[in-house]
């Protein structure tokens, strides 16, 4: 029995509740803060707090501040950088030394909700709804006239109501949807491009806006990216957002806005260097004023929307700003579908008469953290499954409203092999360009003439760990050898290079590693560290796929190996343009993992079809070494026994085994200042040398050397080391970032 679209509307509610109900009890975006100050308490309790990362919470977001077993919500009134300035009800005390922010953005789910009693209201958009769910109408676009893919598609978006676009990476799903939209563009159409990232959404505009420019026609105002694009589209010598359109009408305004944040900016400078009252009531001033300004340029912003004929925004912008939702257009393109939940793509269904729904079944789905039968069939799997079109391909037939594009052109054929093969069984193919465009960035280091490469980590230690705040997993041995491959690359002057990891807490570690390490940097290449999710709808030169997992954690997590892993793994691997490099313990994967898995697949893939590198093969490979990152053999300690006699304050020195120190290490720091502080950190006793502190902890398995809170040797005491036949090399790195983080795992800082 086919349910109404009232049922439907019905159970996208309630699931969409209990998502809500869920986020707000628990928030899983975490921040640590530090350094917090009140620093007003006259309409509500105001505080100052330093992040030890930068902050991505929107102004006006709820979050939830938590110290120690206790916790209170608040509203975000700034948050630039590493600066946040947060609002309680109430008083929490004058200072806060640490404490955690977290965040999820329900406040925009709460919005879709709304929009979804809208739809129950409104008989038309119920019907593009029920039109949406159930595209069982007759095809009637003219089969007999298609000159080309786009062509294809202009004519399906015409005489069609719902069109589905299946577009694997690199198959030119934004060269095709630009020009479909430019064609709307020129017969006056107006058209709404929506996608579940920023990102996905300045990349399409982005297209649409030079293709149309390169036509002659393009008029100022006429295509608008709505809300909040990247720095790169900002500076786009076409005008496309509302700043550059605010700086070229209003430019007192503009001004007037710009003058506040860089006094903002120093007004938080001045309250980290040194907390005052004066500065306080300053910012508080200072934001009130800003508030007003703001208020002032939304009033332009609508405007230009109004007069925009082709507008781009995110779906979760689209559905709480009236200006988009009230508005009635003749073609609505969804992007990155496959990552927005249902209801979203029901809700940009309502908003148009026809639309192009362009994703992959095949790529990462939507991610919701409540669980509920309702949460599982309608926040967890996308509108291609929902609807019956990707059900078709399993039965080796298209969806006659579905649109293969199948021929890609971003990655090397050593790359796309796995994919073509194992994700797409052979639908999907290389343009016969892509080689030669790709062998350029294959001849580049990391492993000149290699597009495609395993770096196996086995027999290096047990690395593995679980981050105690996030219970994600981190590995600092892969970590470093993934920095140094990045490394040989950015030296080589790569343009744009990806380290992607399934773990956050491992993405974010990167990230903040290589803030620090590279800050001093003259940088030509553009390098971002993050997890898989994010890194869906972009794409690098050189890709380093870090799977992170290995002993002495027990099993993979459920990122590899679980439901959605052969979708993640697919995302991982067609990021790269010339080069993908694999890190994995493979003898832990092989071990631990059926072969019957993606990952498995893809290890067993490389080791027969592609290039490998082994352990011993480190000091072969590595050309080119940072001055903060130094690789070295393990058994010479002449660095390490310089690095203890510099020390200033502290050492904390973790062996597995303390029995195994080796006797020239234990007479040195035996023999250490007395005002140097001492902590030896051990898993097994022993009965001779006694230290002064000696710390007893089951999870140190790997052996380290912390100096000052600065210095970290990683592989050192070599002959502390557990499991297999660790190589010969230990890695010195001068880093505040990786020093901090490990002695907090351990309860050390």
């Amino acid at each position: 029995m086919i349910k109404s679209t009232i049922v439907y509307l019905r159970e996208w509610q309630k699931a969409l509740k209990i998502e809500i109900l869920h986020l707000k009890k628990y928030g899983s975006n975490k921040y640590q803060v530090t350094n917090g100050h009140l620093i007003s308490k006259e309409k509500s309790y105001v505080y100052f707090f330093e992040a030890t990362q930068s902050v991505r919470i929107p102004t006006g977001s709820l979050v939830q501040l938590e110290w120690g077993a206790l916790s209170k919500e608040g509203r975000i009134l700034s948050s630039e950088g590493r600066s946040v300035i947060i609002s309680f009800g109430e008083s929490l005390g004058d200072t806060l030394s640490e404490a955690f922010v977290s965040h999820d953005p329900w406040e925009l789910l709460d919005q879709l909700y709304e929009r979804i009693t809208d739809i129950k209201e409104n008989k038309q958009k119920r019907l593009r709804v029920k039109r949406l769910l159930k595209p069982i109408m007759e095809p009637k676009h003219p089969t007999d006239k298609i000159k080309s893919n786009v062509h294809e598609l202009i004519l399906r978006s015409k005489y069609n109501p719902v069109t589905f676009v299946w577009g694997p990476p690199g198959t030119g799903k934004t060269h095709t949807l630009a020009r479909v939209a430019a064609n709307k563009y020129f017969k006056k159409k107006n058209v709404l491009i929506l996608s579940h990232s920023n990102q996905s959404v300045d990349v399409l505009i982005k297209e649409v806006a030079h293709f149309i420019n390169k036509q002659g026609r393009f008029q100022e105002g006429d295509i608008l990216r709505y809300g909040t694009p990247s720095f790169d589209i900002m500076t786009n010598p076409l005008p496309l957002t509302t700043n550059q359109l605010l700086e070229h009408h209003e430019p007192k305004l503009a001004k007037e806005r710009s003058s506040l944040f860089d006094e903002r900016v120093l007004l938080k400078q001045d309250l980290s260097d040194s907390f005052s009252k004066r500065d306080s009531d300053q910012l508080l001033e200072l934001e009130t004023k800003i508030a007003r300004v703001l208020e002032k340029i939304r009033q332009k912003e609508v405007d230009y929307l109004k007069e925009a004929i082709i507008t781009g925004a995110t779906l979760a912008k689209a559905a709480m700003d009236q200006a988009i939702y009230e508005k009635n257009y003749d073609l609505v393109v969804v992007d990155e579908a496959s990552m927005a939940y249902v209801p979203q793509i029901a809700f940009a269904s309502s908003l148009g008469k026809h639309i192009i729904i362009c994703g992959d079944f095949k790529q990462l789905p939507p991610i919701a953290s409540a669980r509920h039968e309702l949460i599982d069939k309608w926040l967890r799997e996308d509108i291609f499954y929902h609807t019956g079109v990707a059900a078709t391909v399993k039965q080796s037939v298209l969806h006659p409203h579905l649109f293969l594009l199948k021929e890609q052109r971003r990655m090397h054929p050593d790359i796309s092999a796995f994919t073509n093969k194992y994700i797409y069984h052979s639908l999907v193919g290389d343009h016969e360009s892509v080689l030669q465009n790709r062998n350029i960035i294959a001849k580049q280091q990391p492993f000149p003439g290699f597009a495609s490469v395993l770096v196996h980590t086995s027999y290096t230690g047990e690395h593995g760990m679980i981050d105690k705040n996030t219970r994600s997993r981190v590995n600092l041995w892969h970590l470093l050898i993934s920095f140094q491959l990045l490394y040989e690359a950015l030296v080589d002057e790569v343009g744009s290079i990806g380290y992607i990891s399934p773990y956050r807490a491992q993405a974010m570690l990167m990230e903040s590693f290589l803030d620090e390490v590279l800050q001093e940097e003259n940088l030509k290449a553009d390098i971002v560290a993050a997890t898989v999710h994010r890194f869906q709808g972009s794409e690098k030169d050189v890709v380093i796929f870090d799977s992170v997992d290995s002993y002495p954690i027990e099993r993979p997590g459920m990122l590899l190996v679980g439901k959605e892993s052969e979708r993640l793994l697919n995302v991982a691997i067609t990021r790269a343009k010339g080069k993908f490099i694999h890190v994995s313990d493979t003898q832990f994967m092989k071990t631990k993992i059926s072969n019957n898995r993606m990952i498995r697949k893809l290890i067993d893939y490389q080791e027969n079809n592609q290039k490998q590198i082994f352990p011993h093969d480190v000091g072969s490979w590595i050309k080119k070494q940072h001055p903060k990152v130094q690789w070295m053999h393990a058994l010479k300690i002449e660095k390490v026994v310089q690095d203890i006699e510099q020390t200033k304050s502290t050492i904390v020195l973790g062996i597995p085994d303390l029995s195994k120190l080796p006797h020239n290490l234990v007479d040195i720091l035996n023999n250490l200042n007395k005002r140097i502080k001492l902590t030896i950190v051990t898993s097994s006793m022993q009965s001779g040398e006694v230290f002064e502190t000696v710390i007893r902890k089951e999870d140190i398995n790997f052996p380290f050397i912390v100096i000052d809170e600065e210095i970290l040797w990683l592989g050192t005491p070599y002959e502390g080391a557990k499991r297999g036949r660790p190589p010969h090399v230990s890695v010195r790195v001068v880093s505040s970032v990786l020093a901090f983080y490990l002695l907090k795992q351990m309860n050390l800082s």
